[in-house]
């Protein structure tokens, strides 16, 4: 939240005033976590930051690494279902205290979501979260059942 100050015309910096339009507009749009072409397995969310997310495949599981710092274990959720694993949660902000004032709040606050669409070799019933040190792991181990096979073509 940026502080109201008295503009001085010597002093504005129109750089800065086009730096901060352009933050303005990546929060916006960041918040709109638009998933088109999906059909009803995904729905579009409002939600207030988005966590950022690494995901991994070896040969027995894929796995979902999730940045949620500062979110207590309590507010996550992870659930699946028809084939979409779905992170949601909440971050609390800080609630200012007597003679405590903030001066510039940056870092986002509020709900989450996160939505993947998985592939259908997965084991749905041995998926497993865990969660350390702001991290969330979702592993997804693979079924095996869907092995891909090389099928010889035949050109005349």
């Amino acid at each position: 939240m940026a502080s109201l100050a008295q503009w001085d015309p010597f002093r504005w910096d129109p750089f800065r005033e086009m730096e901060e339009l352009g933050e303005r507009i990546n929060r916006m749009l960041s918040r709109l976590p638009l998933r088109l072409g999906r059909g009803d397995r995904e729905s579009l969310t409002l939600v207030d930051w988005t966590p950022a997310v690494d995901i991994s495949e070896t040969d027995s599981e894929y796995l979902i690494k999730a940045e949620v710092p500062e979110v207590n274990k309590k507010d996550i959720k992870v659930t699946l279902q028809n084939g979409v694993l779905t992170i949601q949660g909440e971050r609390r902000q800080e609630k200012e205290d007597k003679g405590r004032r903030f001066h510039r709040v940056e870092r986002s606050y509020g709900s989450f979501a996160r939505s993947f669409t998985l592939p259908g070799e997965v084991d749905e019933q041995t998926l497993k979260a865990e969660f350390k040190d702001g991290i969330l792991l979702v592993h997804v181990p693979k079924s095996g059942k869907a092995t891909p096979k090389a099928i010889e073509v035949k050109v005349d």
